[in-house]
């Protein structure tokens, strides 16, 4: 472990893309096999590979409580040291530094194996309680160096920052095993392991390599354009869908099993079994790419009739399905077990509208058109126990007929094929987007007929047109020091509006400030703290900011009742007291004008 640690305190000494991938490759080529193997995992920023499922659940806490047990610090002590080095490694590197040669524990001498780290961590990730994982790490960092330390700590926080990127891993082992970083990245992206793609790299069998089932690869990512004609500017045979406000997942089907993936690689099918006959019950092995939402099918309207309306090539009128305001679909998010009563009050489907694997070929490399073909002829053949999705003389309109009902009548089909259109002048574009709107969703999707899928890369191929934030002025309450780059200065920032004449917090941002702007606000902040409790400061409720945000939600997370969906600070507002601040009369005027809208 020490010469992990040694090399990534040396790769985070080093400014240069290049130096960084020489240092780790020439590490990766000088270790032994195995230690090569399990270091590269470590030095993506996880304690597994990204193909298993496997968490520590190990929270800021637990790592808290286990280094001040074993460096006999109080918890004013390493709040002090935060806030100055900025992160749980540098702390605990910094704390442990000083442990008494005399302690009870074995001293460490630079001996602990990447092995034993890996070990540990398998056996942190199996135990059951924050007693038995305080235990197990408790003991594995008294074996540890404070160097090694630090970047244990640093893992299970999932926080490395030491300026590397899976895909600069990927370059340090093309280097140091002469293959081509290409062939390195498609293998990787295959297995969902980067210290298996090593192994076969070492033994030049990157070409054998298989795509492998029930491990996520990453989404393509789409970039923001203003308008109608910027969108086309890009390309002219576009595709448009709308733009959902659900939950990115990738659909993994084999064999009647399912999984599915959020944006962030978890694995979130508990959250939505009701998806899962429509989607297990597909004919063949596939990765579809696609939108959760919640969803409402109007009563005495059939799948069919919804998704034929909103399949036009021009506005027309709206469907008669629809999706719901986020916020309802945040009640089905992160459960582990869904009750009938939720599933009966939130329906949700899975729109689909990619394909990138299906029936033993990768379709990556097929243009847009060419898998939406393939799509559309998988959901047309016959499905276990479903009817299939058939589609009408357009190649982009889809019928998606009932599937058989039961005593309680015809239901829906959850699995629905995203509505689209062909847009060919901004003209056309603008009325598709007024008409998403109308149906209460964000915006459009607008995307190349001749695009690849280019997994986690942002190019100007799939292009993302939404609607404008909303804004709300707000006041900040309380402050909280930042970390990595904000060492030492306090960035995070919960804010208030008025219930009356008192403050009520309705949300957080740390986002949208230049440093400049920052570093003055610190300075302000600490001159006018009403209290401190470790990195967190009350602060006089004197700052006024303007607050943008996609959607206001319910919620019993702040005391207003509501709570922002990706707040940003827009700009400071020097010009307001915190007395014209808005009121929740306005938050809530806000949300019931978003909810009517979409309900």
């Amino acid at each position: 472990m020490l010469g992990f640690a040694r090399t990534a305190q040396s790769i985070s000494g080093t400014s240069g893309k290049l130096g960084k991938i020489s240092l780790l490759a020439d590490y990766l080529r000088s270790a032994a096999l195995e230690d090569a193997t399990i270091a590269a995992v470590f030095f993506s920023g996880r304690p597994f590979p990204a193909s298993d499922e496997a968490t520590l659940q190990v929270g800021g806490a637990l790592l808290w409580r286990v280094i001040a047990e074993l460096s006999a610090k109080s918890e004013t002590q390493l709040s002090e040291i935060y806030r100055r080095v900025g992160d749980a490694g540098a702390v605990a590197a910094e704390a442990l530094s000083s442990r008494a040669t005399e302690a009870p524990s074995p001293r460490s001498d630079g001996k602990l194996p990447l092995p034993a780290v890996q070990t540990a961590f398998r056996e942190i990730a199996n135990a059951r309680g924050p007693s038995a994982k305080a235990d197990i790490l408790q003991q594995l960092l008294s074996r540890a160096t404070a160097l090694e330390a630090k970047y244990i700590v640093k893992i299970i926080s999932g926080d490395l920052r030491i300026g590397l990127k899976e895909s600069l891993v990927e370059e340090a082992i093309a280097r140091a095993f002469n293959a081509k970083p290409a062939d390195v990245q498609r293998a990787n992206m295959l297995l969902g392991d980067i210290g298996e793609t090593l192994t076969i790299a070492s033994q030049r069998q990157l070409a054998e390599a298989r795509l492998r089932l029930f491990h996520p690869i990453d989404f393509m990512l789409a970039s923001p354009v203003d308008s109608p004609d910027d969108a086309l500017s890009y390309f002219t045979n576009a595709v448009v869908e709308d733009k959902y406000d659900g939950i990115r997942a990738q659909a993994h089907v084999s064999n009647g099993e399912l999984r599915l993936f959020s944006r962030t690689r978890d694995n979130i099918t508990e959250s939505f079994p009701d998806l899962v006959p429509d989607l297990a019950g597909l004919p063949a092995d596939a990765i579809l790419d696609g939108e959760i939402v919640a969803w409402h099918w109007d009563s005495g309207a059939t799948a069919s009739e919804e998704v034929s309306n909103a399949s036009t090539t021009a506005p027309g009128p709206a469907p008669s399905g629809r999706a719901l305001p986020f916020s309802q679909l945040q009640q089905r998010v992160g459960r582990k077990k869904v009750s009938d009563k939720l599933i009966r009050e939130v329906p949700v489907a899975y729109l689909v509208f990619d394909l990138l694997y299906a029936e033993g070929e990768l379709l990556l490399e097929r243009p847009l058109r060419e898998r939406a073909q393939i799509l559309n002829e998988l959901l047309a053949r016959p499905r276990n126990n479903v009817a299939p999705i058939t589609k009408s003389q357009s190649v982009f309109e889809f019928d998606v007929p009932e599937k058989t009902g039961g005593s309680d009548g015809p239901a829906h089909s959850r699995l629905l094929r995203a509505p689209v259109s062909l847009a060919h002048s901004p003209e056309n574009l603008e009325q598709l987007f007024g008409a998403a709107r109308a149906r209460g969703n964000e915006g459009l999707m607008i995307k190349d007929l001749d695009s690849l899928y280019t997994p986690g890369r942002r190019g100007k191929f799939w292009l993302k047109m939404k609607r404008e934030l909303a804004t709300l002025d707000a006041v900040v309450t309380s402050v909280e020091y930042g970390h990595g780059k904000r060492i030492g200065v306090l960035s995070d920032y919960t804010f208030a509006v008025w219930d009356g004449n008192r403050l009520v917090n309705i949300g957080k941002a740390y986002s949208g400030l230049t440093d400049a702007e920052i570093a003055e606000m610190t300075q302000w902040f600490l001159a006018h703290k009403i209290s401190e409790h470790g990195l967190w400061l009350e602060v006089e409720p004197k700052i006024v900011l303007e607050v943008a945000f996609n959607n206001m939600m319910r919620s019993t997370r702040h005391e207003s009742g509501f709570a922002l969906r990706f707040p940003r600070i827009v700009r400071l507002r020097p010009d307001k007291l915190p007395e014209q601040a808005d009121t929740l009369q306005t938050a809530k005027e806000i949300y019931e004008r978003q909810h009517s809208t979409r309900s």
